[in-house]
């Protein structure tokens, strides 16, 4: 049987958020890595789609933010633009109950020039 999230040490912002998008229970991706992530150990993990790897380093990335601190704190590189959003996306999710969170997207593959805004 998985472990609940509950079983983690997480924010209490971030049990809520899990609890309210009804995610009681850890995929085994999860239920592996985030104890280490969480402990600050480097991991590697490979899963299928929809094991659930994004939220398992998204979860460890938001556990370790400090809110208060005005800057950059975390990076996440992705190997496509889609991917990219599609992370950006879960990682906004996962942290709606936490104030001051903000995540940007940067990709490459356009001209400078449709980026500038005069």
């Amino acid at each position: 049987m998985s472990q609940p999230f509950s079983s983690l040490n997480l924010k209490p912002e971030l049990l809520s958020t899990l609890d309210s998008l009804g995610f009681q229970t850890m995929t085994p991706i999860q239920e592996q890595s985030l104890p280490m992530i969480l402990q600050g150990k480097d991991v590697i993990g490979q899963g299928k789609t929809g094991s659930g790897k994004t939220a398992a380093f998204s979860l460890g990335l938001l556990s370790n933010l400090k809110v208060k601190r005005f800057r950059v704190q975390s990076l996440v590189l992705c190997p496509t633009r889609e991917l990219a959003d599609q992370v950006a996306k879960e990682i906004r999710t996962l942290a709606r109950g936490i104030h001051n969170i903000k995540v940007l997207t940067l990709c490459g593959g356009m001209p400078m020039g449709r980026k500038l805004v005069l």
